[in-house]
């Protein structure tokens, strides 16, 4: 659904703002309400902005998949998976000390040095180190259209979808 037209006269840019997932009204803010009753619908859970599109649309029209076609090539864009607080062996694929024996107790799977002693007395920004993984932002590209099933909105895409199990992704041209 089409919940605002940027233009190059009032905003500068030319862009369609598109929402998505019909979201209870309780749980909206009275700005939102406001935003959204421009545009004779409900609010939506996932509000994105969108430019280049090759045909005008107007406040209030849907959009559906029939805009793609099999056999096209789309970037698909969103969230990836979160993996919690993992090690520098999963997150940066450090090999760890190398040998359990010759004296190495309990670090097989520890980073060891991570810099120099009294100058620089810090720890570099960047450092690779153990800490959150996965929620990042991902864009993969070039995957191939199988399917477009119009009757249920559904698009069928061949490769890797970032996200976990009904996440929302963005799929461009």
């Amino acid at each position: 659904m089409v919940t605002q037209v940027r233009t190059e006269e009032v905003d500068g840019y030319s862009a369609l703002q598109l929402g998505f997932d019909d979201k209870a009204e309780k749980r909206a803010t009275n700005a939102a309400l406001g935003h959204f009753k421009k545009a004779n619908t409900v609010p939506k859970k996932k509000v994105v902005e969108f430019q280049d599109f090759e045909e005008e649309y107007k406040l209030g029209d849907t959009l559906t998949v029939e805009l793609f076609k099999e056999g096209e090539f789309v970037d698909v864009s969103g969230t990836s998976k979160g993996k919690g607080f993992q090690g520098v062996v999963k997150r940066h694929g450090f090999a760890g000390v190398g040998q359990a024996t010759h004296g190495q107790h309990n670090r097989l799977r520890a980073p060891g040095s991570i810099g120099a002693a009294s100058y620089p007395a810090r720890v570099f920004k960047g450092m690779r180190m153990a800490g959150q993984m996965g929620t990042d932002k991902v864009k993969v590209q070039n995957l191939k259209v199988l399917k477009v099933v119009a009757e249920k909105n559904l698009l069928v895409v061949k490769g890797a979808v970032p996200g976990h199990t009904n996440a929302y992704v963005i799929v461009e041209k």
